[in-house]
């Protein structure tokens, strides 16, 4: 018995069911429907291993796999590295277009790609940026050390310094976390399940990856207490719940969670139910909200409740080291970004504007 489904075969069937359907009658609004639950089926089968995807045609297809795996073999990168290097990469390698194959790396000039680098760190973060030049360097290793080329092209990505207490940490002040959360309704399954992880971010101040993976046996009801596991090499944060939060959680673990085996707190809507993925699936769903709240920012994300909650405590009188325990911060160097927001404490040290003095 065959264990696995390609993508030609689940259009197939739903192009021939179609048919069946439109000889009926008009039914678009029920082939909607079908169309949904084959894709997520189908995204189900892909989950378990048993779907097949077709085979891209792009050029550098066949030179990104070869990276990639020696990443695996020599570099003993993780999933979610190989996934980031894989994401850069496919940028560099649509730029090079027809010069993105082993036999025409030879021809790349160091100008080439100093070209590249800048033109793509005209727009992006600093992380983008990080991220790009350690994907190249890595890269052009792989490709020395497999005779593609003949340079070590590495030490031709330029190093665009930047300063990590540069500017100025963008939260959200109190009052439009509290229009964020007002502004959820909370009648449906994932109102319920985004008003109880946005009521998370905004109480403690925590990352999106600890309320992602924050599971069930992580909340303690009978001391009223819940525990975030550590991230980024900070420290464990045990946390009392307030009543808002612990409504929040009910409301949601009763009437919003579905039925499912998996041990996170928050899952996703849609079956087949799991974890939220690891990149990004929080941000957006911040992003949408924040949109349906009426606040704009330049840029959004789980981070805009962090700075706020921190930058709340500084202005409320509380010190570094509480800061930096509730943030789960291990040194306090990460913590002094949050000292260009200390209103209070500035205007203590700033200098009055001198007078014009006559001759």
């Amino acid at each position: 018995m065959r264990q696995t489904v390609t993508a030609g075969e689940i259009e197939e069937f739903f192009d021939k069911y179609a048919t069946r359907c439109r000889n009926r009658g008009p039914l678009e609004g029920h082939l909607r429907c079908v169309r949904q639950s084959v894709n997520r089926f189908a995204e189900h089968l892909r989950q378990e291993g048993r779907f097949v995807v077709p085979a891209t045609h792009a050029i550098y297809q066949p030179l990104l796999d070869a990276y990639l795996q020696w990443m695996r073999c020599y570099q003993h990168a993780a999933p979610g590295t190989l996934d980031l290097r894989a994401h850069c990469l496919t940028q560099f390698l649509r730029w090079l277009g027809p010069d993105a194959v082993p036999r025409r790396l030879a021809s790349l000039s160091c100008e080439k790609v100093e070209q590249f680098i800048l033109a793509y760190a005209a727009d992006k973060g600093r992380a983008a940026r990080r991220a790009m030049q350690s994907a190249l360097r890595t890269f052009f290793r792989f490709a020395l050390h497999e005779g593609y080329l003949r340079q070590p092209l590495d030490r031709a990505v330029p190093t665009l310094r930047t300063y990590k207490l540069a500017t100025v940490p963008r939260g959200l002040s109190e009052q439009q976390a509290q229009d964020v959360l007002r502004s959820i309704a909370r009648d449906t399954a994932v109102g319920r399940r985004d008003y109880a992880i946005l009521q998370l971010l905004s109480t403690y101040g925590v990352r999106g990856g600890q309320v992602r993976v924050l599971c069930l046996e992580e909340i303690d009801w009978p001391r009223e207490q819940i525990l975030f596991k550590a991230a980024k090499h900070g420290k464990d944060i045990r946390v009392p719940m307030t009543l808002a939060v612990g409504e929040g959680l009910l409301d949601y673990l009763q009437n919003g969670r579905p039925a499912c085996s998996c041990p996170e707190v928050f899952l996703t809507a849609r079956a087949p139910y799991r974890a939220f993925p690891p990149r990004n699936s929080l941000s957006k769903l911040v992003r949408r909200r924040l949109r349906a709240a009426g606040i704009d920012l330049p840029s959004a994300g789980t981070y805009v409740f962090r700075h706020g909650f921190a930058t709340r405590m500084l202005q409320e009188g509380h010190g570094l080291k509480a800061i930096a325990d509730m943030l789960g911060h291990r040194h306090l160097n990460t913590t002094f970004a949050y000292t260009k927001v200390d209103f209070n404490a500035l205007k203590q040290v700033a200098l009055e504007w001198p007078q014009e003095v006559s001759p």
